[in-house]
């Protein structure tokens, strides 16, 4: 049995401050001396940037969806003790409290994490419009699920003192905080929603003042009795090392992982199951590295904005003939959303790697799916007819849609771009829900370590 003090932070819908307060909350716990572990339910790659800067250590995601229900609780352990262990846990949950799946009655929602992981819900409603209506919405979020504790509330947005007592007083749950309306802790957003925190360059100065915004209204001390109300839970923490398998006698071979403000995103497990699989990580920024690291057996380009950095991708030269030389020559290779626009021959018109013989350019359209895709054939991670989980999120398109041999076939329409030594597509998939994967790429750049070492 593992105890970890723990909350989930919740809402009735999206844009309701559920992100400001997660990560203030975190930001101040974390000033108060606690070690706190930061979690984010769904998909989402940005939001956990920031609840790395607040926590000083690798945001997680907790998604049903993409690593499957049994998974959750190990992956909230295991990011609870790494690198150390937390003395509590908060979970920034996703859109409103009972908003899954679409057509799966709330799978993968906040709601559903919270059961899974037997976590208290704090939830964040935002006032600014409403006064004692809010106590109706928080009644019927309270009662909705009796699988799902709603502890406790925060008041965001608050007008007045007297705006937030009237609303206080429809409200029969604990209240453990009423904040004021302050433009100075929004996070910017664009075309995907907030800008990654990687590209903010947040200060120590910003964090502190968004801390001291939460702990001057919110009592933390009420929030960590709180979260001290989750049971313990009985699973064991979730271990990349009892997933994958390292190669016997075998080196640790490079894999160079895109990194910068270009691309920003990436699950941590990733990195975890690759250097379980005997595999060094060493991070490259594809705007301003003019070489692959040294020794170079494999690449992971992720996913990230480099439709907002073209100039500065399609400047770098020497990069981009470095890299389409490594595709071409065979170096294992995969490239999620961000990784497929960069290996294209252009992007809005701008010079990428042309690894691909294919084009992308931004569009209007907002592509966001949660499939089930099915292997279209037999590639560098896949088999044929290997079905995984995954999501895509993105405002771009690429054409051709697929190569000669595609990798995935998503809501009826094969797509991306594979061979043996390749995997390119938009569909992003949490490798922890689906460790072959990783295994089939370390192994793969073993193999590769090995061609280059005997010449």
């Amino acid at each position: 049995m593992t105890r970890l003090p723990r909350v989930v932070v919740a809402a009735p819908s999206t844009g309701q401050g559920k992100t400001t307060v997660s990560t203030g909350l975190m930001a101040a716990l974390r000033r108060a001396g606690h070690v706190v572990s930061g979690h984010k339910v769904g998909p989402d790659y940005i939001d956990p940037g920031y609840h790395a800067l607040a926590c000083g250590r690798p945001g997680r995601n907790l998604d049903p969806h993409l690593v499957g229900e049994d998974l959750v609780v190990p992956l909230l352990l295991h990011g609870a003790r790494t690198p150390e262990p937390a003395d509590v846990a908060v979970v920034e949950g996703v859109m409103g409290l009972y908003d899954g799946r679409v057509g799966t009655r709330g799978f993968s929602s906040t709601a559903h994490v919270a059961a899974l992981t037997r976590s208290p819900v704090v939830l964040v409603v935002d006032i600014s419009r409403s006064s004692r209506s809010i106590g109706a919405v928080v009644h019927g979020m309270a009662t909705w699920d009796p699988t799902v504790t709603v502890a406790g509330v925060v008041l965001n947005q608050a007008g007045s003192p007297r705006h937030a007592a009237e609303v206080r007083s429809s409200i029969d749950l604990p209240v453990l905080g009423t904040i004021p309306r302050d433009a100075g802790v929004s996070a910017p957003s664009r075309h995907l929603g907030l800008v990654p925190a990687d590209e903010r360059a947040l200060s120590a100065e910003s964090l502190d003042h968004l801390a001291d915004h939460v702990a001057a209204h919110v009592d933390l001390e009420a929030v960590l009795a709180l979260a001290a109300t989750a049971p313990d839970l009985a699973e064991d923490p979730w271990a990349p090392e009892a997933v994958v398998r390292r190669p016997e006698g075998a080196g640790r071979p490079v894999v160079a992982v895109a990194g910068g403000r270009a691309f920003t995103f990436r699950y941590a497990e990733t990195e975890e199951l690759l250097r379980a699989a005997g595999c060094e990580v060493v991070g490259f920024d594809p705007m301003h590295d003019t070489a692959l690291p040294a020794g170079t057996a494999g690449v992971y380009l992720g996913g990230g904005f480099p439709e907002v950095h073209v100039g500065e991708l399609g400047g770098n030269e020497a990069l981009r003939a470095a890299l389409r030389a490594a595709v071409l020559d065979g170096v294992p290779t995969v490239a999620e959303c961000a990784g497929l626009l960069y290996l294209c021959d252009t992007l809005d018109g701008a010079p990428m790697v042309g690894a691909l013989p294919a084009t992308a350019e931004m569009t209007p359209r907002l592509t966001m799916r949660y499939p089930v895709a099915t292997a279209v054939g037999d590639s560098l991670l896949t088999r044929r007819g290997e079905q995984v989980t995954g999501h895509e999120f993105h405002r771009t398109h690429v054409e051709p849609v697929r190569g000669d041999t595609a990798t995935w076939e998503v809501d009826g329409e094969a797509v991306g771009f594979g061979t043996a030594s390749l995997h390119a597509s938009y569909l992003h998939t949490h490798w922890a829900g689906h460790p072959h994967l990783a295994q089939r790429f370390a192994d793969a750049v073993h193999a590769r370590a090995r061609d280059l070492a005997h010449g």
